[in-house]
C-alpha cells in the first residue's frame, strides 16, 4: 500500500487532472468526476447580484484579469499589483484578488496548481479535461448525489443532516427513499438518540469487519470528517474540538492547530504539535488527555507508533515531548517513542 506524500496532491491536480479545487463544506479538493454537481452553484453565483462585481470598477478589473490570463497564461494573485497604499484586515483583498476569487466562484477560472501554497489560476477551458461531464445534473441526480456523498463522508446521518453546503435540496427525501428501497442504504437506531439514522450498506459491512479487530489509534486533522461538525462530535462523543489557529494566542485553550486522538471508539485527547522541518524535529508542545481517561499503559505504544509515523510524514527524524497532561503519562510515552524510532 502506498503511503501518501504531499507531492501526490500536486500530481493529481496539476498533472493528472483528477481533482479540482472548489467550495464544498469549505475550500476543498474534489474528484474531477464530481465536477458537474458543482455547476448549479457556479451558475447561481453568476446570476447573483453581487454588489461589488457589478460595479464599473469591478467590470474593468475582471476584464483586465481575464485578458492577462488569456494572453499570459496561468497567474497568481501576487502577479497583480496592489495600488492601494494601506491594507486593512486580511480579508481586505486587493481588487484583482477579489476578481480572481469571484471568477473562480463563477467557474470561469480554475486553479491549475499551487505554488508555495498560492493558487495559480487559469481559464477553465484550459484546465478542465475534455472528457469531463459538464451536463447540468437533474434535481433527481442531485438528490442521490447528496445522500451518497454525505453518508460516505459522515458514515451515517439523520435525514435532516443530509445537507450540502448548508443547503438541503428538495429531492433528497425522494432519493433517500429510493436508496433505502433498493437496499443501498439502511436505516438504523443509535441508543439515546431519537429517530433513525441512515448509512450506506457497504459502510455497515466494512465497519462490521473492522469491529473484529483490536482497538486502533488515529491522530486526526481538525478538518477530518469525523470531527469537522463540532456539534455532532459533541453529541456523539462528548468531545470538544475547536480550530483555534484563527484566535489570538491568549484566547486559545488547546493550541494553534490541535489534533484529536481517536482510540478505538473514544476520543481520548489532543496534541498541540509543531514540525520544525529545518531541524527535522517534531515538537509535541502539549499532549492533553481527557480528564476521564487513565489507561495510559494501553495507549502509549500505539500512540508512539503513530507519532513516529507522523514525524516521518512531516520530514522529521526526532520527537520532543515538551509537556503532557497529566504529567505521569509523559515518561511512559517518551520511553515508547524511543523504542519505536
Amino acid at each position: 500500500m502506498s503511503v501518501y506524500a504531499p507531492e501526490m496532491l500536486h500530481e493529481l491536480q496539476a498533472a493528472d487532472r483528477r481533482v479540482f479545487e472548489y467550495w464544498a463544506r469549505a475550500a476543498c479538493y474534489l474528484p474531477m468526476s464530481d465536477y458537474r454537481y458543482y455547476l448549479p452553484r457556479m451558475r447561481a453565483v453568476t446570476k447573483s447580484q453581487h454588489n461589488w462585481f457589478y460595479t464599473p470598477e469591478a467590470r474593468a478589473v475582471t476584464d483586465h484579469v481575464l485578458e492577462r490570463i488569456r494572453d499570459e497564461g496561468p497567474l497568481r494573485s501576487a502577479d497583480f499589483k496592489h495600488t492601494r497604499k494601506k491594507r486593512g484586515s486580511w480579508w481586505d483583498w486587493k481588487p484583482a484578488k477579489r476578481a480572481l476569487e469571484m471568477l473562480f466562484d463563477m467557474g470561469k477560472l480554475m486553479v491549475t496548481e499551487r505554488r508555495s501554497f498560492q493558487r495559480v489560476y487559469d481559464l477553465t477551458e484550459r484546465v478542465l479535461p475534455p472528457e469531463t461531464n459538464t451536463t447540468l445534473p437533474t434535481s433527481h441526480e442531485i438528490g442521490r448525489f447528496v445522500v451518497r456523498r454525505v453518508l460516505s463522508t459522515k458514515g451515517f446521518a439523520a435525514s435532516g443532516e443530509l445537507c450540502w453546503e448548508r443547503h438541503r435540496p428538495a429531492s433528497v427525501d425522494d432519493a433517500l427513499r429510493e436508496l433505502v428501497d433498493s437496499g443501498d442504504v439502511v436505516a438504523a437506531h443509535i441508543p439515546g438518540r431519537e429517530g433513525p439514522v441512515f448509512a450506506l450498506c457497504d459502510a455497515i459491512d466494512a465497519a462490521t469487519k473492522r469491529s473484529r479487530r483490536k482497538d486502533r489509534l488515529h491522530i486526526l486533522s481538525p478538518f477530518d470528517n469525523a470531527v469537522i461538525d463540532r456539534r455532532r462530535l459533541s453529541a456523539l462523543f462528548d468531545f470538544d474540538c475547536k480550530l483555534e489557529c484563527y484566535f489570538p494566542a491568549s484566547k486559545r485553550t488547546y493550541g494553534y492547530f490541535c489534533l484529536p486522538i481517536l482510540w478505538g471508539q473514544q476520543f481520548v485527547g489532543r496534541i498541540d504539535a509543531k514540525a520544525y522541518r529545518s531541524k527535522k524535529t517534531l515538537v509535541i508542545k502539549h499532549l492533553m488527555f481527557e480528564a476521564a481517561f487513565s489507561d495510559f499503559d494501553a495507549v502509549a505504544a500505539p500512540l508512539a507508533d503513530k507519532l513516529v509515523a507522523f514525524a516521518g510524514f512531516n520530514g522529521c527524524e526526532r520527537i520532543l515531548v515538551e509537556k503532557c497532561t497529566p504529567t505521569k503519562a509523559r515518561p511512559l510515552l517518551r520511553k515508547e517513542i524511543r523504542g519505536s524510532m
